[in-house]
C-alpha cells in the first residue's frame, strides 16, 4: 500500500487542508486541530461580562463547512492559516479571508476553560480581531480558541498505553518483537492523534450512491489515506501499521460515525438525496462495532509508536501492516458519545 492523501485539520470543525507531507508528532500531524470555535451564550442579557461557551462540532454547525483552510508554513516564524469563507456566503461586512497565526503569541491573552467530551483542557482566546471576523460570517458571536501547549487527556482505553494486555486478541504474524508506546495527551482532536481510512473502503461507499456520485473522503475527515488495500474494511483488522521503514503507527479503536457525513459541503446544510443519506446506507451493514452496536464504523484511529515522533510521512510512501487482529476491537467503555461527534 502506499499513502495517497494526507490531511491536516488546522481549525477543528472546518474543511480539510491537504497537504504533501507531515511531521509527526505524539498529538499527530504538527499543525492539526490547535484551534477551535466556541459559541458565546448570554444567559444573563443584563450583565455583559457573563457568557457561557459551547464546543462547535461540525455535527451541530454544519455551516462550519463554508471555511476553506491553506497553510503556508514560509510565512514568518511560525507560519500561518488562512481562511476562506466560501464566496457565495459572503461575509457581513468582513474581507472573505483571515490569516491566523499558527503559533500565536500567548503573553496577552486570556485563559479558557474548556471541556470536550470530558476531557478538560486549558486554551487562550484569541484577540478579538480573529473572533469578529468568524462572528460575521457565521451570523452569531463565536471565539477562536487556541490550545497552545496545553493538551487533553485520551479517553477510556484508546492509548495504546492504557491498553492491557490482550495476547488472545492479537495475530502472531507481526515483524516487530517489542510492544510500542505512545505519549499520552491530544489536543482537539476528539480522540486519538491520527485517523487512517483506505480509499478501498471509500469505493465501497461511493458504491451505495447513485451511478455518477461520489462519496468525499473528507467528509470521514482522516489524516492518512492508504492506497492500494485488498478488501474494503479489512482495516477493521489492523492493529499496527509501518510507514517506510521506521514509523509504527499503533492503531487501537475503530471510529464510530454520526451524520456530520451527510452534511452537503457546498450548501453547509444536511445533504439532500442519496448524499444526505449516507449513515443510513452504512448503518446497514457497518454497525460491526459491538461497543457501539448503533453507529457505523469507517477508518481506524492511531497513536505513535516508540522513537517515531519528529519523524515524517509523505505522499507516496509504502506502508504495511504489521500486526493484525484475531477479532475486531471493541469501542471503549464511556466513550459512546464520540459516535455522534466526529470531526
Amino acid at each position: 500500500m502506499k499513502i495517497s492523501q494526507l490531511y491536516v485539520y488546522p481549525i477543528k470543525s472546518l474543511r480539510a487542508c491537504p497537504i504533501n507531507s507531515a511531521e509527526l508528532t505524539p498529538q499527530g500531524f504538527a499543525q492539526d486541530r490547535r484551534f477551535m470555535l466556541l459559541k458565546v451564550h448570554r444567559d444573563d442579557p443584563s450583565n455583559p461580562s457573563s457568557r457561557r461557551l459551547e464546543n462547535m462540532h461540525v455535527t451541530f454547525f454544519p455551516e462550519m463547512t463554508l471555511f476553506l483552510t491553506s497553510l503556508d508554513l514560509d510565512a514568518g516564524s511560525s507560519g500561518t492559516i488562512t481562511v476562506t469563507y466560501d464566496a457565495s456566503n459572503p461575509c457581513a461586512g468582513s474581507h472573505q479571508t483571515l490569516q491566523v497565526p499558527l503559533l500565536p503569541d500567548v503573553s496577552q491573552l486570556k485563559k479558557l476553560e474548556v471541556m470536550m467530551h470530558q476531557s478538560p483542557t486549558k486554551a487562550y482566546e484569541m484577540p478579538a480581531k480573529f473572533n469578529d471576523w468568524f462572528s460575521a460570517c457565521l451570523g452569531y458571536r463565536v471565539i477562536l480558541a487556541y490550545i497552545g501547549e496545553s493538551r487533553r487527556p485520551v479517553l477510556g482505553t484508546l492509548s495504546p498505553n492504557r491498553i492491557r494486555s490482550q495476547g488472545w486478541l492479537l495475530s502472531i504474524k507481526s515483524t516487530i518483537s517489542r510492544t510500542a508506546k505512545a505519549e499520552d495527551g491530544i489536543t482537539f482532536s476528539d480522540c486519538a492523534p491520527l485517523l487512517i481510512a483506505t480509499e478501498t473502503s471509500l469505493a465501497d461507499v461511493s458504491a451505495r450512491l447513485p451511478e455518477g456520485e461520489l462519496m468525499d473522503m473528507t467528509k470521514f475527515r482522516p489524516n492518512i489515506v492508504l492506497q492500494g488495500s485488498a478488501e474494503a474494511y479489512e482495516e477493521d483488522f489492523w492493529g499496527q501499521l509501518r510507514v517506510k521503514d521506521n514509523i509504527d503507527l499503533i492503531l487501537t479503536h475503530n471510529c464510530v460515525r454520526c451524520k456530520s457525513i451527510n452534511i452537503d459541503y457546498a450548501t453547509g446544510k444536511p445533504g439532500t438525496g442519496e448524499s444526505g443519506q449516507v449513515l443510513k446506507k452504512l448503518m446497514k451493514d457497518r454497525r460491526v462495532d459491538t461497543g457501539t452496536k448503533y453507529s457505523p464504523v469507517f477508518g481506524r484511529y492511531g497513536f505513535l509508536g516508540m522513537g517515531t515522533s519528529g519523524r515524517a510521512v509523505a505522499i507516496g510512501d509504502n506502508a504495511i501492516v504489521t500486526k493484525r487482529n484475531l477479532e475486531k476491537t471493541k469501542f471503549g467503555r464511556g466513550l459512546e458519545i464520540l459516535g455522534r461527534v466526529i470531526d
